[in-house]
């Protein structure tokens, strides 16, 4: 998960998700013991860790505290499938993907993160899932963080 200040996902030369201005670019790989509840977990995890700042908000705020969700400040996530986040670079030179779920597994999972960020009144962009990606992200901070929920 990166804080972001705007973010973008083309495909085949189009873009299929974007933002403008501050929000979260939100890379979601999928293992085997995943399960619908995690990806619940995850997009409350997400949507409510307190990684802005009042400079972030797009309105004027009305308390000073330092830091704030995007669920508070109303902000856009772009959520991009990327099974290489389960990589294993141990041995040799090519990365192995045993880790990462099938897609017929990931991608009902990727979407329930989705949906649960949407159910939470979070504006969404996606990628498409399985499809070769260009995501460009201007991180801001830099912040990126690495979730895992169980």
């Amino acid at each position: 998960m990166q804080r972001a200040d705007g973010g973008s996902v083309v495909v085949a030369g189009e873009t299929v998700s974007a933002f403008q201005g501050p929000g979260l670019v939100v890379l979601v790989g999928v293992t085997h013991d995943d399960t619908v509840e995690v990806a619940r977990r995850l997009a409350a995890k997400i949507h409510d860790l307190r990684i802005f700042e009042p400079r972030h908000s797009r309105v004027p705020l009305d308390d000073d505290r330092r830091e704030l969700s995007a669920s508070e400040l109303g902000l856009p996530l772009l959520v991009v499938s990327q099974f290489t986040l389960y990589g294993d670079t141990r041995k040799g030179r090519r990365p192995t993907w045993t880790a990462a779920a099938s897609g017929a597994v990931a991608e009902p999972l990727v979407d329930a993160v989705i949906g649960e960020l949407r159910s939470r009144g979070a504006v969404v962009g996606t990628g498409i899932f399985g499809a070769d990606m260009r995501v460009d992200l201007v991180n801001d901070g830099p912040i990126t963080l690495v979730l895992e929920v169980v």
